[in-house]
């Protein structure tokens, strides 16, 4: 079995049509989506469509959720302008979507964690605001329960492999569309990718054994930054540029 997981889309249409040439160009077929596909002062309409023309295996993101939750005046600053973009039938779609799911039997999908679609899995944060990897301890107390070889999780939007010690194999391949963020939960805190290119990551089962590769896509970043400049958020468009917020 060999596919791609895509995650954190956040309305970088060009990003994502980037990562689909190129998980075409490895000759792969079947994808899978984390989720948090539209929200950010990109292009959620044009996103939302080529998400829902895909032929792909989609979870729920808890920005999704914010989108079909709540009425818009209680929506964050990347939900809102999302929201004013789409229509109905693209809020519809959201609502179909489940927030956790078993792809072929043996791979778990979710957007953060098994129970919670707004905590980091494998990252912790400090009172400091320093983003760190987790302890293999809290990492293997959020798997408990699921007993699936292959765990697939996003949200911190920052790539990486956790191998527990019983086998399994937790995978978050990165965002596609977001290099870079701030946040003030639990402690204030930015995550920053280094670069501005767009993630993915194939997995492939080999000899009963799952292999995972992270893929790095440059795309034409400046555009999305100019965007996200033109629609008031310099920090965005500074990691769409450069993969830092400054």
């Amino acid at each position: 079995m060999r596919f791609a997981a895509i995650a954190d889309v956040h309305g970088n249409y060009l990003a994502l049509d980037a990562v689909i040439a190129d998980i075409r160009a490895q000759g792969i077929a079947d994808i899978v989506d984390l989720g948090d596909m539209a929200s950010g002062p990109l292009d959620a309409r044009r996103t939302m469509d080529a998400l829902m023309a895909l032929d792909a295996v989609h979870v729920l993101g808890n920005h999704d959720r914010y989108l079909i939750d709540r009425p818009p005046e209680k929506m964050g600053s990347w939900d809102r302008p999302a929201h004013a973009q789409l229509d109905a039938r693209h809020l519809d779609w959201l609502r179909t979507l489940p927030a956790t799911r078993v792809y072929r039997d043996e791979v778990f999908l979710c957007h953060a964690t098994p129970k919670d679609d707004e905590t980091y899995w494998l990252e912790t944060v400090l009172p400091s605001g320093e983003v760190c990897m987790a302890s293999l301890e809290t990492i293997e107390a959020k798997a408990a329960g699921v007993t699936h070889p292959l765990i697939l999780c996003a949200h911190s939007h920052i790539t990486r492999a956790v191998r527990l010690r019983d086998g399994r194999l937790i995978v978050n391949p990165g965002s596609v569309g977001s290099p870079g963020y701030r946040d003030v939960h639990p402690y204030p805190h930015v995550v920053e990718a280094g670069s501005p290119d767009a993630r993915y990551a194939i997995l492939e089962r080999i000899d009963r054994a799952w292999h995972v590769t992270f893929r790095h896509v440059p795309y034409d970043h400046a555009a999305m930054a100019a965007l996200a400049r033109q629609n008031g958020k310099p920090e965005l468009a500074s990691a769409l540029a450069t993969g830092w917020i400054r």
